[in-house]
Parts: C-alpha cells; sequence; structure tokens
C-alpha cells in the first residue's frame, strides 16, 4: 500500500511510512520541525485519511494524476455521474483539492469549469442523500424482545440500547472505552472523547437515564460489563462461536451487520436498515413523541437544526395531519 500513496508525491522524498500523499507532502519538508510534523499528521481524523486515500486511488485508477486540470476532473465527475452518488462525488472532488493544496497548487475543483459541471450534475441527478432507515421505538422494543441470553446477546442488547439512547454514530459507539462511562444516580454519563462533528477533540458529554420500563440501557449495560468482565479498554468487542470475547474493539461494519441481523430476527424487513439507524430512531422517535430540536441535538450532537430537519420531518409526519383532521 505504500506504493499507491507515495505515488501522490512527485515533488517530494518518499515517506518512511504509509501516509496520505497530502499529509506526506507537508511533512517532506525540511524546514518542519518534529513538533510542526507531529501536528500535521493529527489534523485530520483516520477515517477521514482512510477515505481521502481511496478517493485519491480512485481518481488515479480512472487515470487522473496530481496536479489535474479542470477539464480532467470535470470529464472525471461526468464519468462517473451515473455510477456514484453526488454525494460521493464532492468527498471525491475534496480529496482532489486536499491533494493540490497540500503540495501548494492551485486547486481545479474550485474553477467555475468544475463547480458548473457538479451544478449541472445535482440539477439534473439531484442530490438527495441516501438515509438509513430509523429504528424507531416499537421496533427496538420488537427486536429486544426476541433476544436470548448468550453472551453474544447481552453484548447486542447492550449496544442496541446505548446507540438508541445516546443517539450515537456507528464509529462513536465502537469507540466506546470503560473509562468513557461514568456512573451517576441517574444513570451514566457517556463522555464521547471524538466524533465527526468534533475532530478537535473537544469532546462532549451525553446522559443516559436509568429506563422506567423493561428495556434499560444503563442495566443492559451494566449486564454486559458483569457477564463479559471487561474493566478497560473497548466496551463492544467481537466474540467468536466459542463465546469467547476478543480484546479489540468492533469494527463499525460489525455494527451495521448487528443491526440487520437482529431486525431480521425479529421479523422485520432488514432493508434499508445500518448502524445509522439507531441514531436515526432516536432523533425521529423523539421528534414524534414532540421532544424540541435543540434537545434532540443535546442527545445527538448535530451542528444544526437544517442537519436534524430530515429527522423531524420524518417523526411529525402525522402530527396536525392535514388529512387527519378531515378523514
Amino acid at each position: 500500500m505504500s506504493d499507491d500513496l507515495n505515488r501522490y508525491n512527485p515533488p517530494f522524498s518518499r515517506p518512511k511510512k504509509p501516509e496520505l500523499a497530502h499529509l506526506s507532502a507537508i511533512n517532506d519538508r525540511p524546514e518542519l520541525t518534529d513538533k510542526v510534523r507531529a501536528y500535521v499528521r493529527e489534523s485530520l481524523s483516520p477515517s477521514t485519511q482512510i477515505a481521502y486515500l481511496s478517493d485519491l486511488l480512485h481518481f488515479e485508477g480512472w487515470g487522473g494524476r496530481i496536479p489535474a486540470s479542470p477539464e480532467t476532473v470535470a470529464e472525471y465527475i461526468v464519468a462517473h455521474a451515473d455510477s456514484l452518488s453526488v454525494a460521493t462525488l464532492n468527498r471525491r472532488l475534496a480529496a482532489i483539492s486536499k491533494a493540490h493544496r497540500s503540495h501548494g497548487l492551485a486547486t481545479p475543483t474550485s474553477t467555475e469549469l468544475v463547480k458548473s459541471t457538479v451544478q449541472g450534475l445535482r440539477r439534473i441527478k439531484g442530490s438527495a442523500q441516501r438515509q438509513a432507515k430509523p429504528l424507531m421505538k416499537e421496533d427496538l422494543v420488537a427486536v429486544l424482545d426476541v433476544i436470548g441470553g448468550r453472551p453474544k446477546d447481552v453484548r447486542d442488547c447492550a449496544l442496541l440500547l446505548l446507540g438508541f439512547a445516546g443517539g450515537f454514530r456507528r464509529s462513536e459507539l465502537v469507540g466506546l472505552a470503560c473509562t468513557d462511562v461514568e456512573p451517576v444516580r441517574q444513570g451514566i454519563v457517556v463522555n464521547l472523547r471524538r466524533s465527526k462533528t468534533d475532530q478537535n477533540g473537544e469532546g462532549r458529554k451525553i446522559g443516559i437515564p436509568r429506563a422506567k420500563g423493561r428495556w434499560c440501557p444503563v442495566a443492559s449495560l451494566e449486564q454486559w460489563l458483569d457477564r463479559s468482565g471487561i474493566t478497560e479498554g473497548a466496551l463492544f468487542r467481537p466474540i467468536d462461536r466459542h463465546h469467547r470475547i476478543g480484546m479489540k474493539p468492533l469494527s463499525g461494519e460489525a455494527v451495521c451487520l448487528i443491526v440487520r441481523d437482529r431486525v431480521r430476527s425479529a421479523g422485520i424487513n432488514p432493508v434499508g436498515y445500518s448502524g445509522h439507524s439507531l441514531r436515526a430512531g432516536l432523533a425521529t422517535s423523539a421528534a414524534q413523541a414532540g421532544v424540541s430540536s435543540w434537545k434532540i441535538r443535546q442527545q445527538t450532537g448535530h451542528a444544526s437544526d437544517a442537519m436534524l430537519a430530515r429527522y423531524i420531518r420524518d417523526g411529525e409526519l402525522f402530527t396536525a395531519n392535514a388529512a387527519g383532521a378531515l378523514l
């Protein structure tokens, strides 16, 4: 893989270890101190670095190179207009732009040609995001009602309840460690050290209350920790067929598979469900219950009401419904 990465560094020396091109380009400057290099390496989250690498390799696989002309980038957009979503293409353009700027080059993505090409694509194709189907509260209860008592079942129960109650992204869930959970009288406080909208690592606290019903996220987490014997490190880990618990955290993809498998086991069609369904389910269920948008954002950490709006719209489809008042 290091060879693939180094192909994006033509003006600079080869990096000593696999890094994204834009990081290597900056860090290979001889005048930089070690401290500056260290901060540059931390300027993007690992997941963003991996995504950018994938995007740049895709661009190169098509035939693109850095530096690229605006005409080349416009042709790249057109070549993938039917196979990639607008959102994916936008991310690919962000990676191409980052590679250029880090080499001190003018980015072709800021030119009128490329911007007009993207704008035309949006008008023709539309830019509606593919949304995960929310796992609503009543469906979550149906899922939990058929879960057994094996170690994997206990883990999944805690993962689903905590993911829903906290409105967590799957990356946030798998990133949780024992030290991130603080017991309090009302339940637990989860210290989220870093998230998608908190790239600087300022952290955020989320309150998870003890539930009044039979399914409680706090009690389920306590049961999992007691059953697993986990006292440090990752909260949620892989379990093999012999019920042996691993040391490393679950992957984000594993959360997606757990959600789909559990939904299917409850007799619900799994199409559309993913690891994001827990977060979407909390936001939509809360909106349906009349919870204010700022309180939902306090739980989910959405950056703005605009980001939350699609969940609120779905949750309020039948609230004071015009047709319902007439029929």
